[in-house]
């Protein structure tokens, strides 16, 4: 009872039907169509169990990866994969670390398990490795890291993740979230699975439902050590991903020319945005996502929550980060163009 349910960014206004969506970091060309041909392939055989071992999805990621298939376990989002590893390796007595800004779900997974989540303080919005294995006791069993983080769109390096695992006590499980890996561009950024290989202790999960545009499919999955897929096996539904969710995955993984598609479309406002942004008095964090945190100035009438209730009445949606400890800031999604149009638009009439 002492959890506090997950609410997700706001869909929809009553009395409005075309809103625009930028509260949940949904991707802003949408699903392939050739993973939505697939999707609609499977409407006469929805009487059938679909493949437990997802076993043609995993080798199409294990193709494109460079990664072993059977090291590959499936999930209903990377939401459940999350869950899983906590209630496999935390209960209570332990402690299950995170950042102070990290996923919301780290902490709500930590306390179904039964285990005491731990909040290591950040830097300048970002996770701190020091911080980190500052707080690891003898009761820590799982190390969260979102890697890039949602929801400030920072990262740390390759350098500073293999220093962070080798501060860790072997028996600490890392789990290194990345969920926005697609989108990052930059040259020191690590997805994780070179740290899987190095070490048994290591776990990366990654998601369908950003650039892959399939959140409402719920499909994740993550690459491990052969000890904790064989937990994950053993622990996890023995159907826990449906068919149609599998086949539009595998199409998507198919279609890389809509990844790079999507990846070089985020790219564009990434670089648009945050000069502009910044020109009319909003302070743009650092992103590597598919999402910008802004944060607002206090007094004036231009505190984020005025520009929320400003952007509510023009129909755009954003996400309030009040949960996250970020009182002063709003994070808004990468949209379409026209969209990301209105938005500027809408804020600059907004800090006028």
């Amino acid at each position: 009872m002492e959890i506090s349910p997950y609410v997700g960014g706001r869909s929809a206004l009553d009395g409005r039907q075309n809103v625009i969506r930028l509260a949940a970091n949904e991707s802003a060309l949408g699903p392939s169509p050739r993973a939505v041909a697939a999707y609609e392939a499977l409407g006469s055989s929805l009487h059938r169990y679909p493949d437990g071992g997802a076993g043609d999805l995993r080798d199409a990621l294990g193709t494109l990866n460079g990664l072993d298939p059977a090291r590959i376990v499936c999930g209903t989002g990377s939401d459940e994969i999350l869950q899983l590893l906590t209630k496999a390796y935390a209960g209570p007595g332990d402690e299950v670390l995170y950042s102070r800004h990290g996923f919301l779900v780290y902490a709500l997974a930590a306390r179904a398990a039964g285990a005491t989540p731990v909040a290591a303080p950040e830097t300048d919005l970002r996770a701190d490795v020091d911080s980190l294995l500052e707080h690891v006791t003898e009761r820590t069993r799982v190390l969260f890291l979102a890697n890039p983080n949602n929801p400030t769109g920072s990262y740390l390096s390759r350098g500073e993740l293999r220093r962070l695992w080798s501060g860790l006590p072997e028996n600490i499980l890392l789990v290194i979230d990345s969920a926005y890996a697609e989108y990052v561009t930059v040259a020191d950024y690590e997805a994780g699975a070179e740290l899987v290989d190095a070490g048994k202790n290591v776990v990366m999960t990654r998601t369908f439902s950003k650039i892959y545009g399939l959140a409402a499919l719920r499909l994740g999955w993550c690459y491990a050590g052969e000890e904790v897929i064989d937990v994950m096996n053993r622990v996890r539904g023995p159907f826990n991903v449906t068919a149609p969710a599998l086949a539009a995955g595998l199409a998507a993984v198919q279609d890389q020319d809509h990844v790079d598609a999507a990846r070089r479309h985020n790219d564009k406002w990434l670089k648009r945005l945050v000069p502009e942004l910044q020109n009319i008095g909003i302070t743009v964090l650092p992103s590597v996502c598919n999402f910008l945190l802004l944060r607002f100035p206090e007094g004036g009438g231009h505190d984020s929550k005025a520009a929320d209730m400003f952007l509510t009445s023009r129909g755009i949606l954003a996400r309030n980060v009040d949960t996250y400890h970020l009182l002063d800031c709003l994070r808004v999604s990468i949209g379409r163009d026209d969209e990301m149009d209105a938005l500027l638009s809408a804020l600059k009439e907004f800090m006028a």
